[in-house]
């Protein structure tokens, strides 16, 4: 018989120590992580920052427009992936029935899968400025920005921590990595990482593209932080993207993981 005297723990003590738990595992993956997440943007400031530069195939002053917008694709990206994989192998191995007992509703477990994953996006984003400082021997960036950048920072790793739920809601974990594979790269190379997206206009098919990418306003709001002499987005542009972006993306990961919760 249960004591009536036993009170249930609020939502938001349920909350965080789901959350704790999952730090804690990121602190103990946290090299394997960072190994996984940044080798991709590593080699493309490596190649299009410094090899390509020395040779003469881009401007030295390239290398100002790359690194924020690979800044912002392991926001986004790691926080989606490190959403994704993970949850649709709970869901196959049904190791999420331990956090679906918790005594929470399914919001509280969705937003913490999403903080989560977030959490990994910013760690792995703010790891990528000093790694560019030492490639590329410096960073010119504007320090008055800096706040402004690290909210667009959490924003967009929340926007990807929300889409990587969604994804591993939907998407059983022999189709994951087919699934990454088609939708991951066209994702890449439409989030304006590698380009401003104002110089579009003789493109205007792609930018269209761009414009449908929220990342597109991570890379735009970084660069308008910190490079704001390099054409970009003005930043209320940049936060109203990002907002649709997690007006459409936190309900639908919250659908999708209770349609694949309850069956």
């Amino acid at each position: 018989m249960i004591d009536a005297g036993i009170r249930r723990p609020a939502p938001w003590r349920v909350f965080r120590g789901l959350l704790e738990r999952d730090l804690l595992i990121t602190r103990k993956q946290l090299v394997g992580v960072m190994a996984q997440v940044l080798m991709q943007p590593l080699l493309m400031l490596l190649v299009f920052g410094k090899v390509l530069g020395t040779l003469g195939y881009t401007p030295p002053s390239y290398t100002r427009l790359l690194l924020p917008g690979l800044i912002a694709l392991n926001a986004f990206f790691a926080a989606t992936q490190n959403a994704s994989f993970p949850l649709a192998m709970e869901f196959t191995t049904r190791t999420i029935e331990n956090r679906l007992r918790a005594p929470a509703t399914l919001p509280w477990i969705v937003a913490e899968r999403v903080v989560a994953a977030s959490a990994r996006g910013i760690i792995t984003a703010v790891l990528m400025a000093p790694i560019g400082a030492l490639l590329l021997g410096g960073l010119d960036w504007r320090a008055s920005g800096l706040p402004a950048a690290l909210l667009f920072i959490v924003v967009g790793a929340l926007t990807g921590g929300a889409v990587g739920v969604t994804i591993g809601s939907l998407v059983s974990p022999a189709r994951i990595g087919v699934t990454f594979s088609l939708v991951m790269p066209p994702l890449l190379f439409t989030g304006s990482a590698q380009f401003p997206f104002p110089e579009l206009t003789a493109v205007p098919w792609f930018r269209v593209l761009c414009a449908l990418n929220p990342m597109t306003y991570v890379s735009e709001g970084l660069r308008g932080a910190l490079t704001p002499d390099i054409p970009h987005l003005p930043g209320w542009i940049c936060a109203g993207g990002l907002a649709v972006a997690l007006l459409i993306f936190l309900p639908s990961s919250l659908w999708s993981f209770k349609r694949r919760a309850i069956v």
